[in-house]
């Protein structure tokens, strides 16, 4: 039958992309629905222009360190159109390439939006189509406050919409996502307040990394806004803010609330299929990525947890390997997963943080290296112009088993990922001391710490 298939991949994200690749590899028949875009929230609206947009941000505060090398750079302002319309291009190409990959493949594309009829049928616009098993990642959107006047703010997919660069901006938002906005939007040049609801942001990282990102938003002149809990927005001449305790953020062009994500679960029609809910909208799963429905898995944003793209592609790789291709208990261990946060400078962190350890292994059994440094990237900086990196090591018992590695600074996105090789291959303190230092570089700090 022309629409029953072996696996039904719902979104058309990295996650079932990746899986429908794979499982079609293994000689499954398989199909994608995707209401939008191939490449879903990491390409078209997340990490990919994300990163673009962090490189512009890098150049410009390349160029503003050029002068202390001995360069006469002339900085003339940026041209926000023509950074936006490149990096649409890109994207663009990205999509015909995620197309081209399913076609390659022999999956078949669906486009529109799912809904379950019973646990073995979908619905898209108006056919139906079903399906042994189906895979549930479509991923999330960004959550809204519900207070008055909230729709005069956009939200993460309304930045990548910019056609200019505001001047003025409040970032509404103490996580990954609000950082990130925040940082990359003062060093094109905005005026930026990053507004959060207590006393610093990124409160599930380490605390090294929180005192890294506050003393650099400080000297880049981010103004953050603490114990601010907004209640209300009004439109003016300009933009303003108001805050539970009656203070009131005056004269923005724009206001970005980066509060959270949403699992878009809603419309799907998983109660018609059997398929159990948590309350907060996310899809419970099992460490195979099963559901409460053998024979339906989910994965990625949808479920909750580590909301990363190289996350999602590899569960849904071994899902597809183990089903499909034999590969008997193959599944995502979900520990010691790496990430970054492209701030200015990013930082980088796996394993625990300090507090995580303490807390699973006692106090007594937790030692920690830190180091604090100005790296040579800023040797030749006037004193005020300095930025400092940061780094720890969390190491548990007597042969010091590196649990946990947090870095701020100047290439931490890329030293990190050989690190958290280390981390998953239970490296202990001696290991690293033991390996030559590479000189001068910042990672050679993280084999010298004493």
């Amino acid at each position: 039958m022309a629409n029953q298939f072996d696996l039904i991949c719902i979104g058309g994200g990295s996650g079932g992309i990746a899986t429908a690749r794979r499982a079609a590899a293994h000689g499954a028949s398989v199909a994608v629905v995707e209401e939008d875009r191939f490449g879903g929230t990491c390409v078209n609206v997340g990490c990919v222009p994300k990163k673009v947009m962090w490189n512009a941000a890098h150049h410009a505060a390349a160029l503003g360190h050029a002068e202390a090398f001995g360069f006469d750079v002339a900085r003339r302002g940026l041209d926000w159109g023509t950074l936006v319309a490149r990096r649409e291009a890109y994207i663009e190409r990205l999509n015909d390439i995620y197309q081209s990959n399913l076609d390659k493949a022999g999956v078949t594309a669906i486009t529109g939006r799912a809904r379950f009829l019973d646990p073995h049928t979908i619905e898209v616009a108006g056919e139906q189509y079903s399906a042994d098993r189906f895979l549930v990642a479509v991923g999330g959107r960004p959550s809204w406050p519900a207070i008055p006047g909230a729709d005069l703010g956009i939200d993460s997919n309304g930045f990548f919409a910019l056609r200019d660069r505001p001047e003025d901006v409040a970032v509404v938002g103490a996580g990954y996502i609000a950082v990130e906005l925040a940082s990359m939007l003062r060093q094109l040049g905005s005026r930026v307040r990053l507004v959060i609801r207590r006393q610093e942001p990124l409160r599930a990282f380490d605390p090294i990394l929180r005192e890294g990102l506050m003393e650099a938003a400080e000297a880049d002149g981010i103004e953050v806004v603490t114990g601010f809990q907004p209640v209300g927005v009004e439109a003016g001449e300009k933009l303003t803010l108001y805050g539970e305790d009656g203070r009131e953020l005056t004269g923005m062009d724009k206001l970005i609330w980066a509060i959270g994500r949403d699992p878009s679960t809603e419309d799907l029609g998983l109660a018609n299929a059997g398929v159990e809910l948590a309350d907060n909208g996310t899809i419970p799963v099992d460490r195979y990525q099963v559901t409460n429905q053998a024979h339906i898995f989910a994965l990625g944003d949808v479920i909750g947890s580590y909301e990363l793209t190289p996350v999602a592609i590899a569960a849904g790789r071994r899902l597809a390997d183990r089903v499909y291709g034999g590969a008997g208990d193959s599944y995502l261990d979900y520990s010691a997963i790496p990430t970054v946060v492209f701030t200015h400078p990013p930082m980088g962190t796996v394993g625990l943080t300090e507090p995580q350890a303490r807390e699973q292994y006692g106090d007594a059994a937790v030692r920690c290296y830190e180091t604090r440094f100005t790296p040579m990237d800023f040797a030749l900086e006037a004193p005020e112009n300095k930025r400092r990196s940061f780094m720890k090591l969390v190491c548990v018992g007597d042969d010091e088993k590196v649990v946990g590695v947090h870095l701020f600074g100047i290439g931490s996105d890329e030293m990190l990922q050989g690190f958290a090789v280390a981390v998953r291959m239970g490296a202990r303190k001696a290991d690293l001391d033991n390996t030559v230092a590479i000189h001068p570089t910042a990672a050679e700090e993280l084999v010298t710490m004493t």
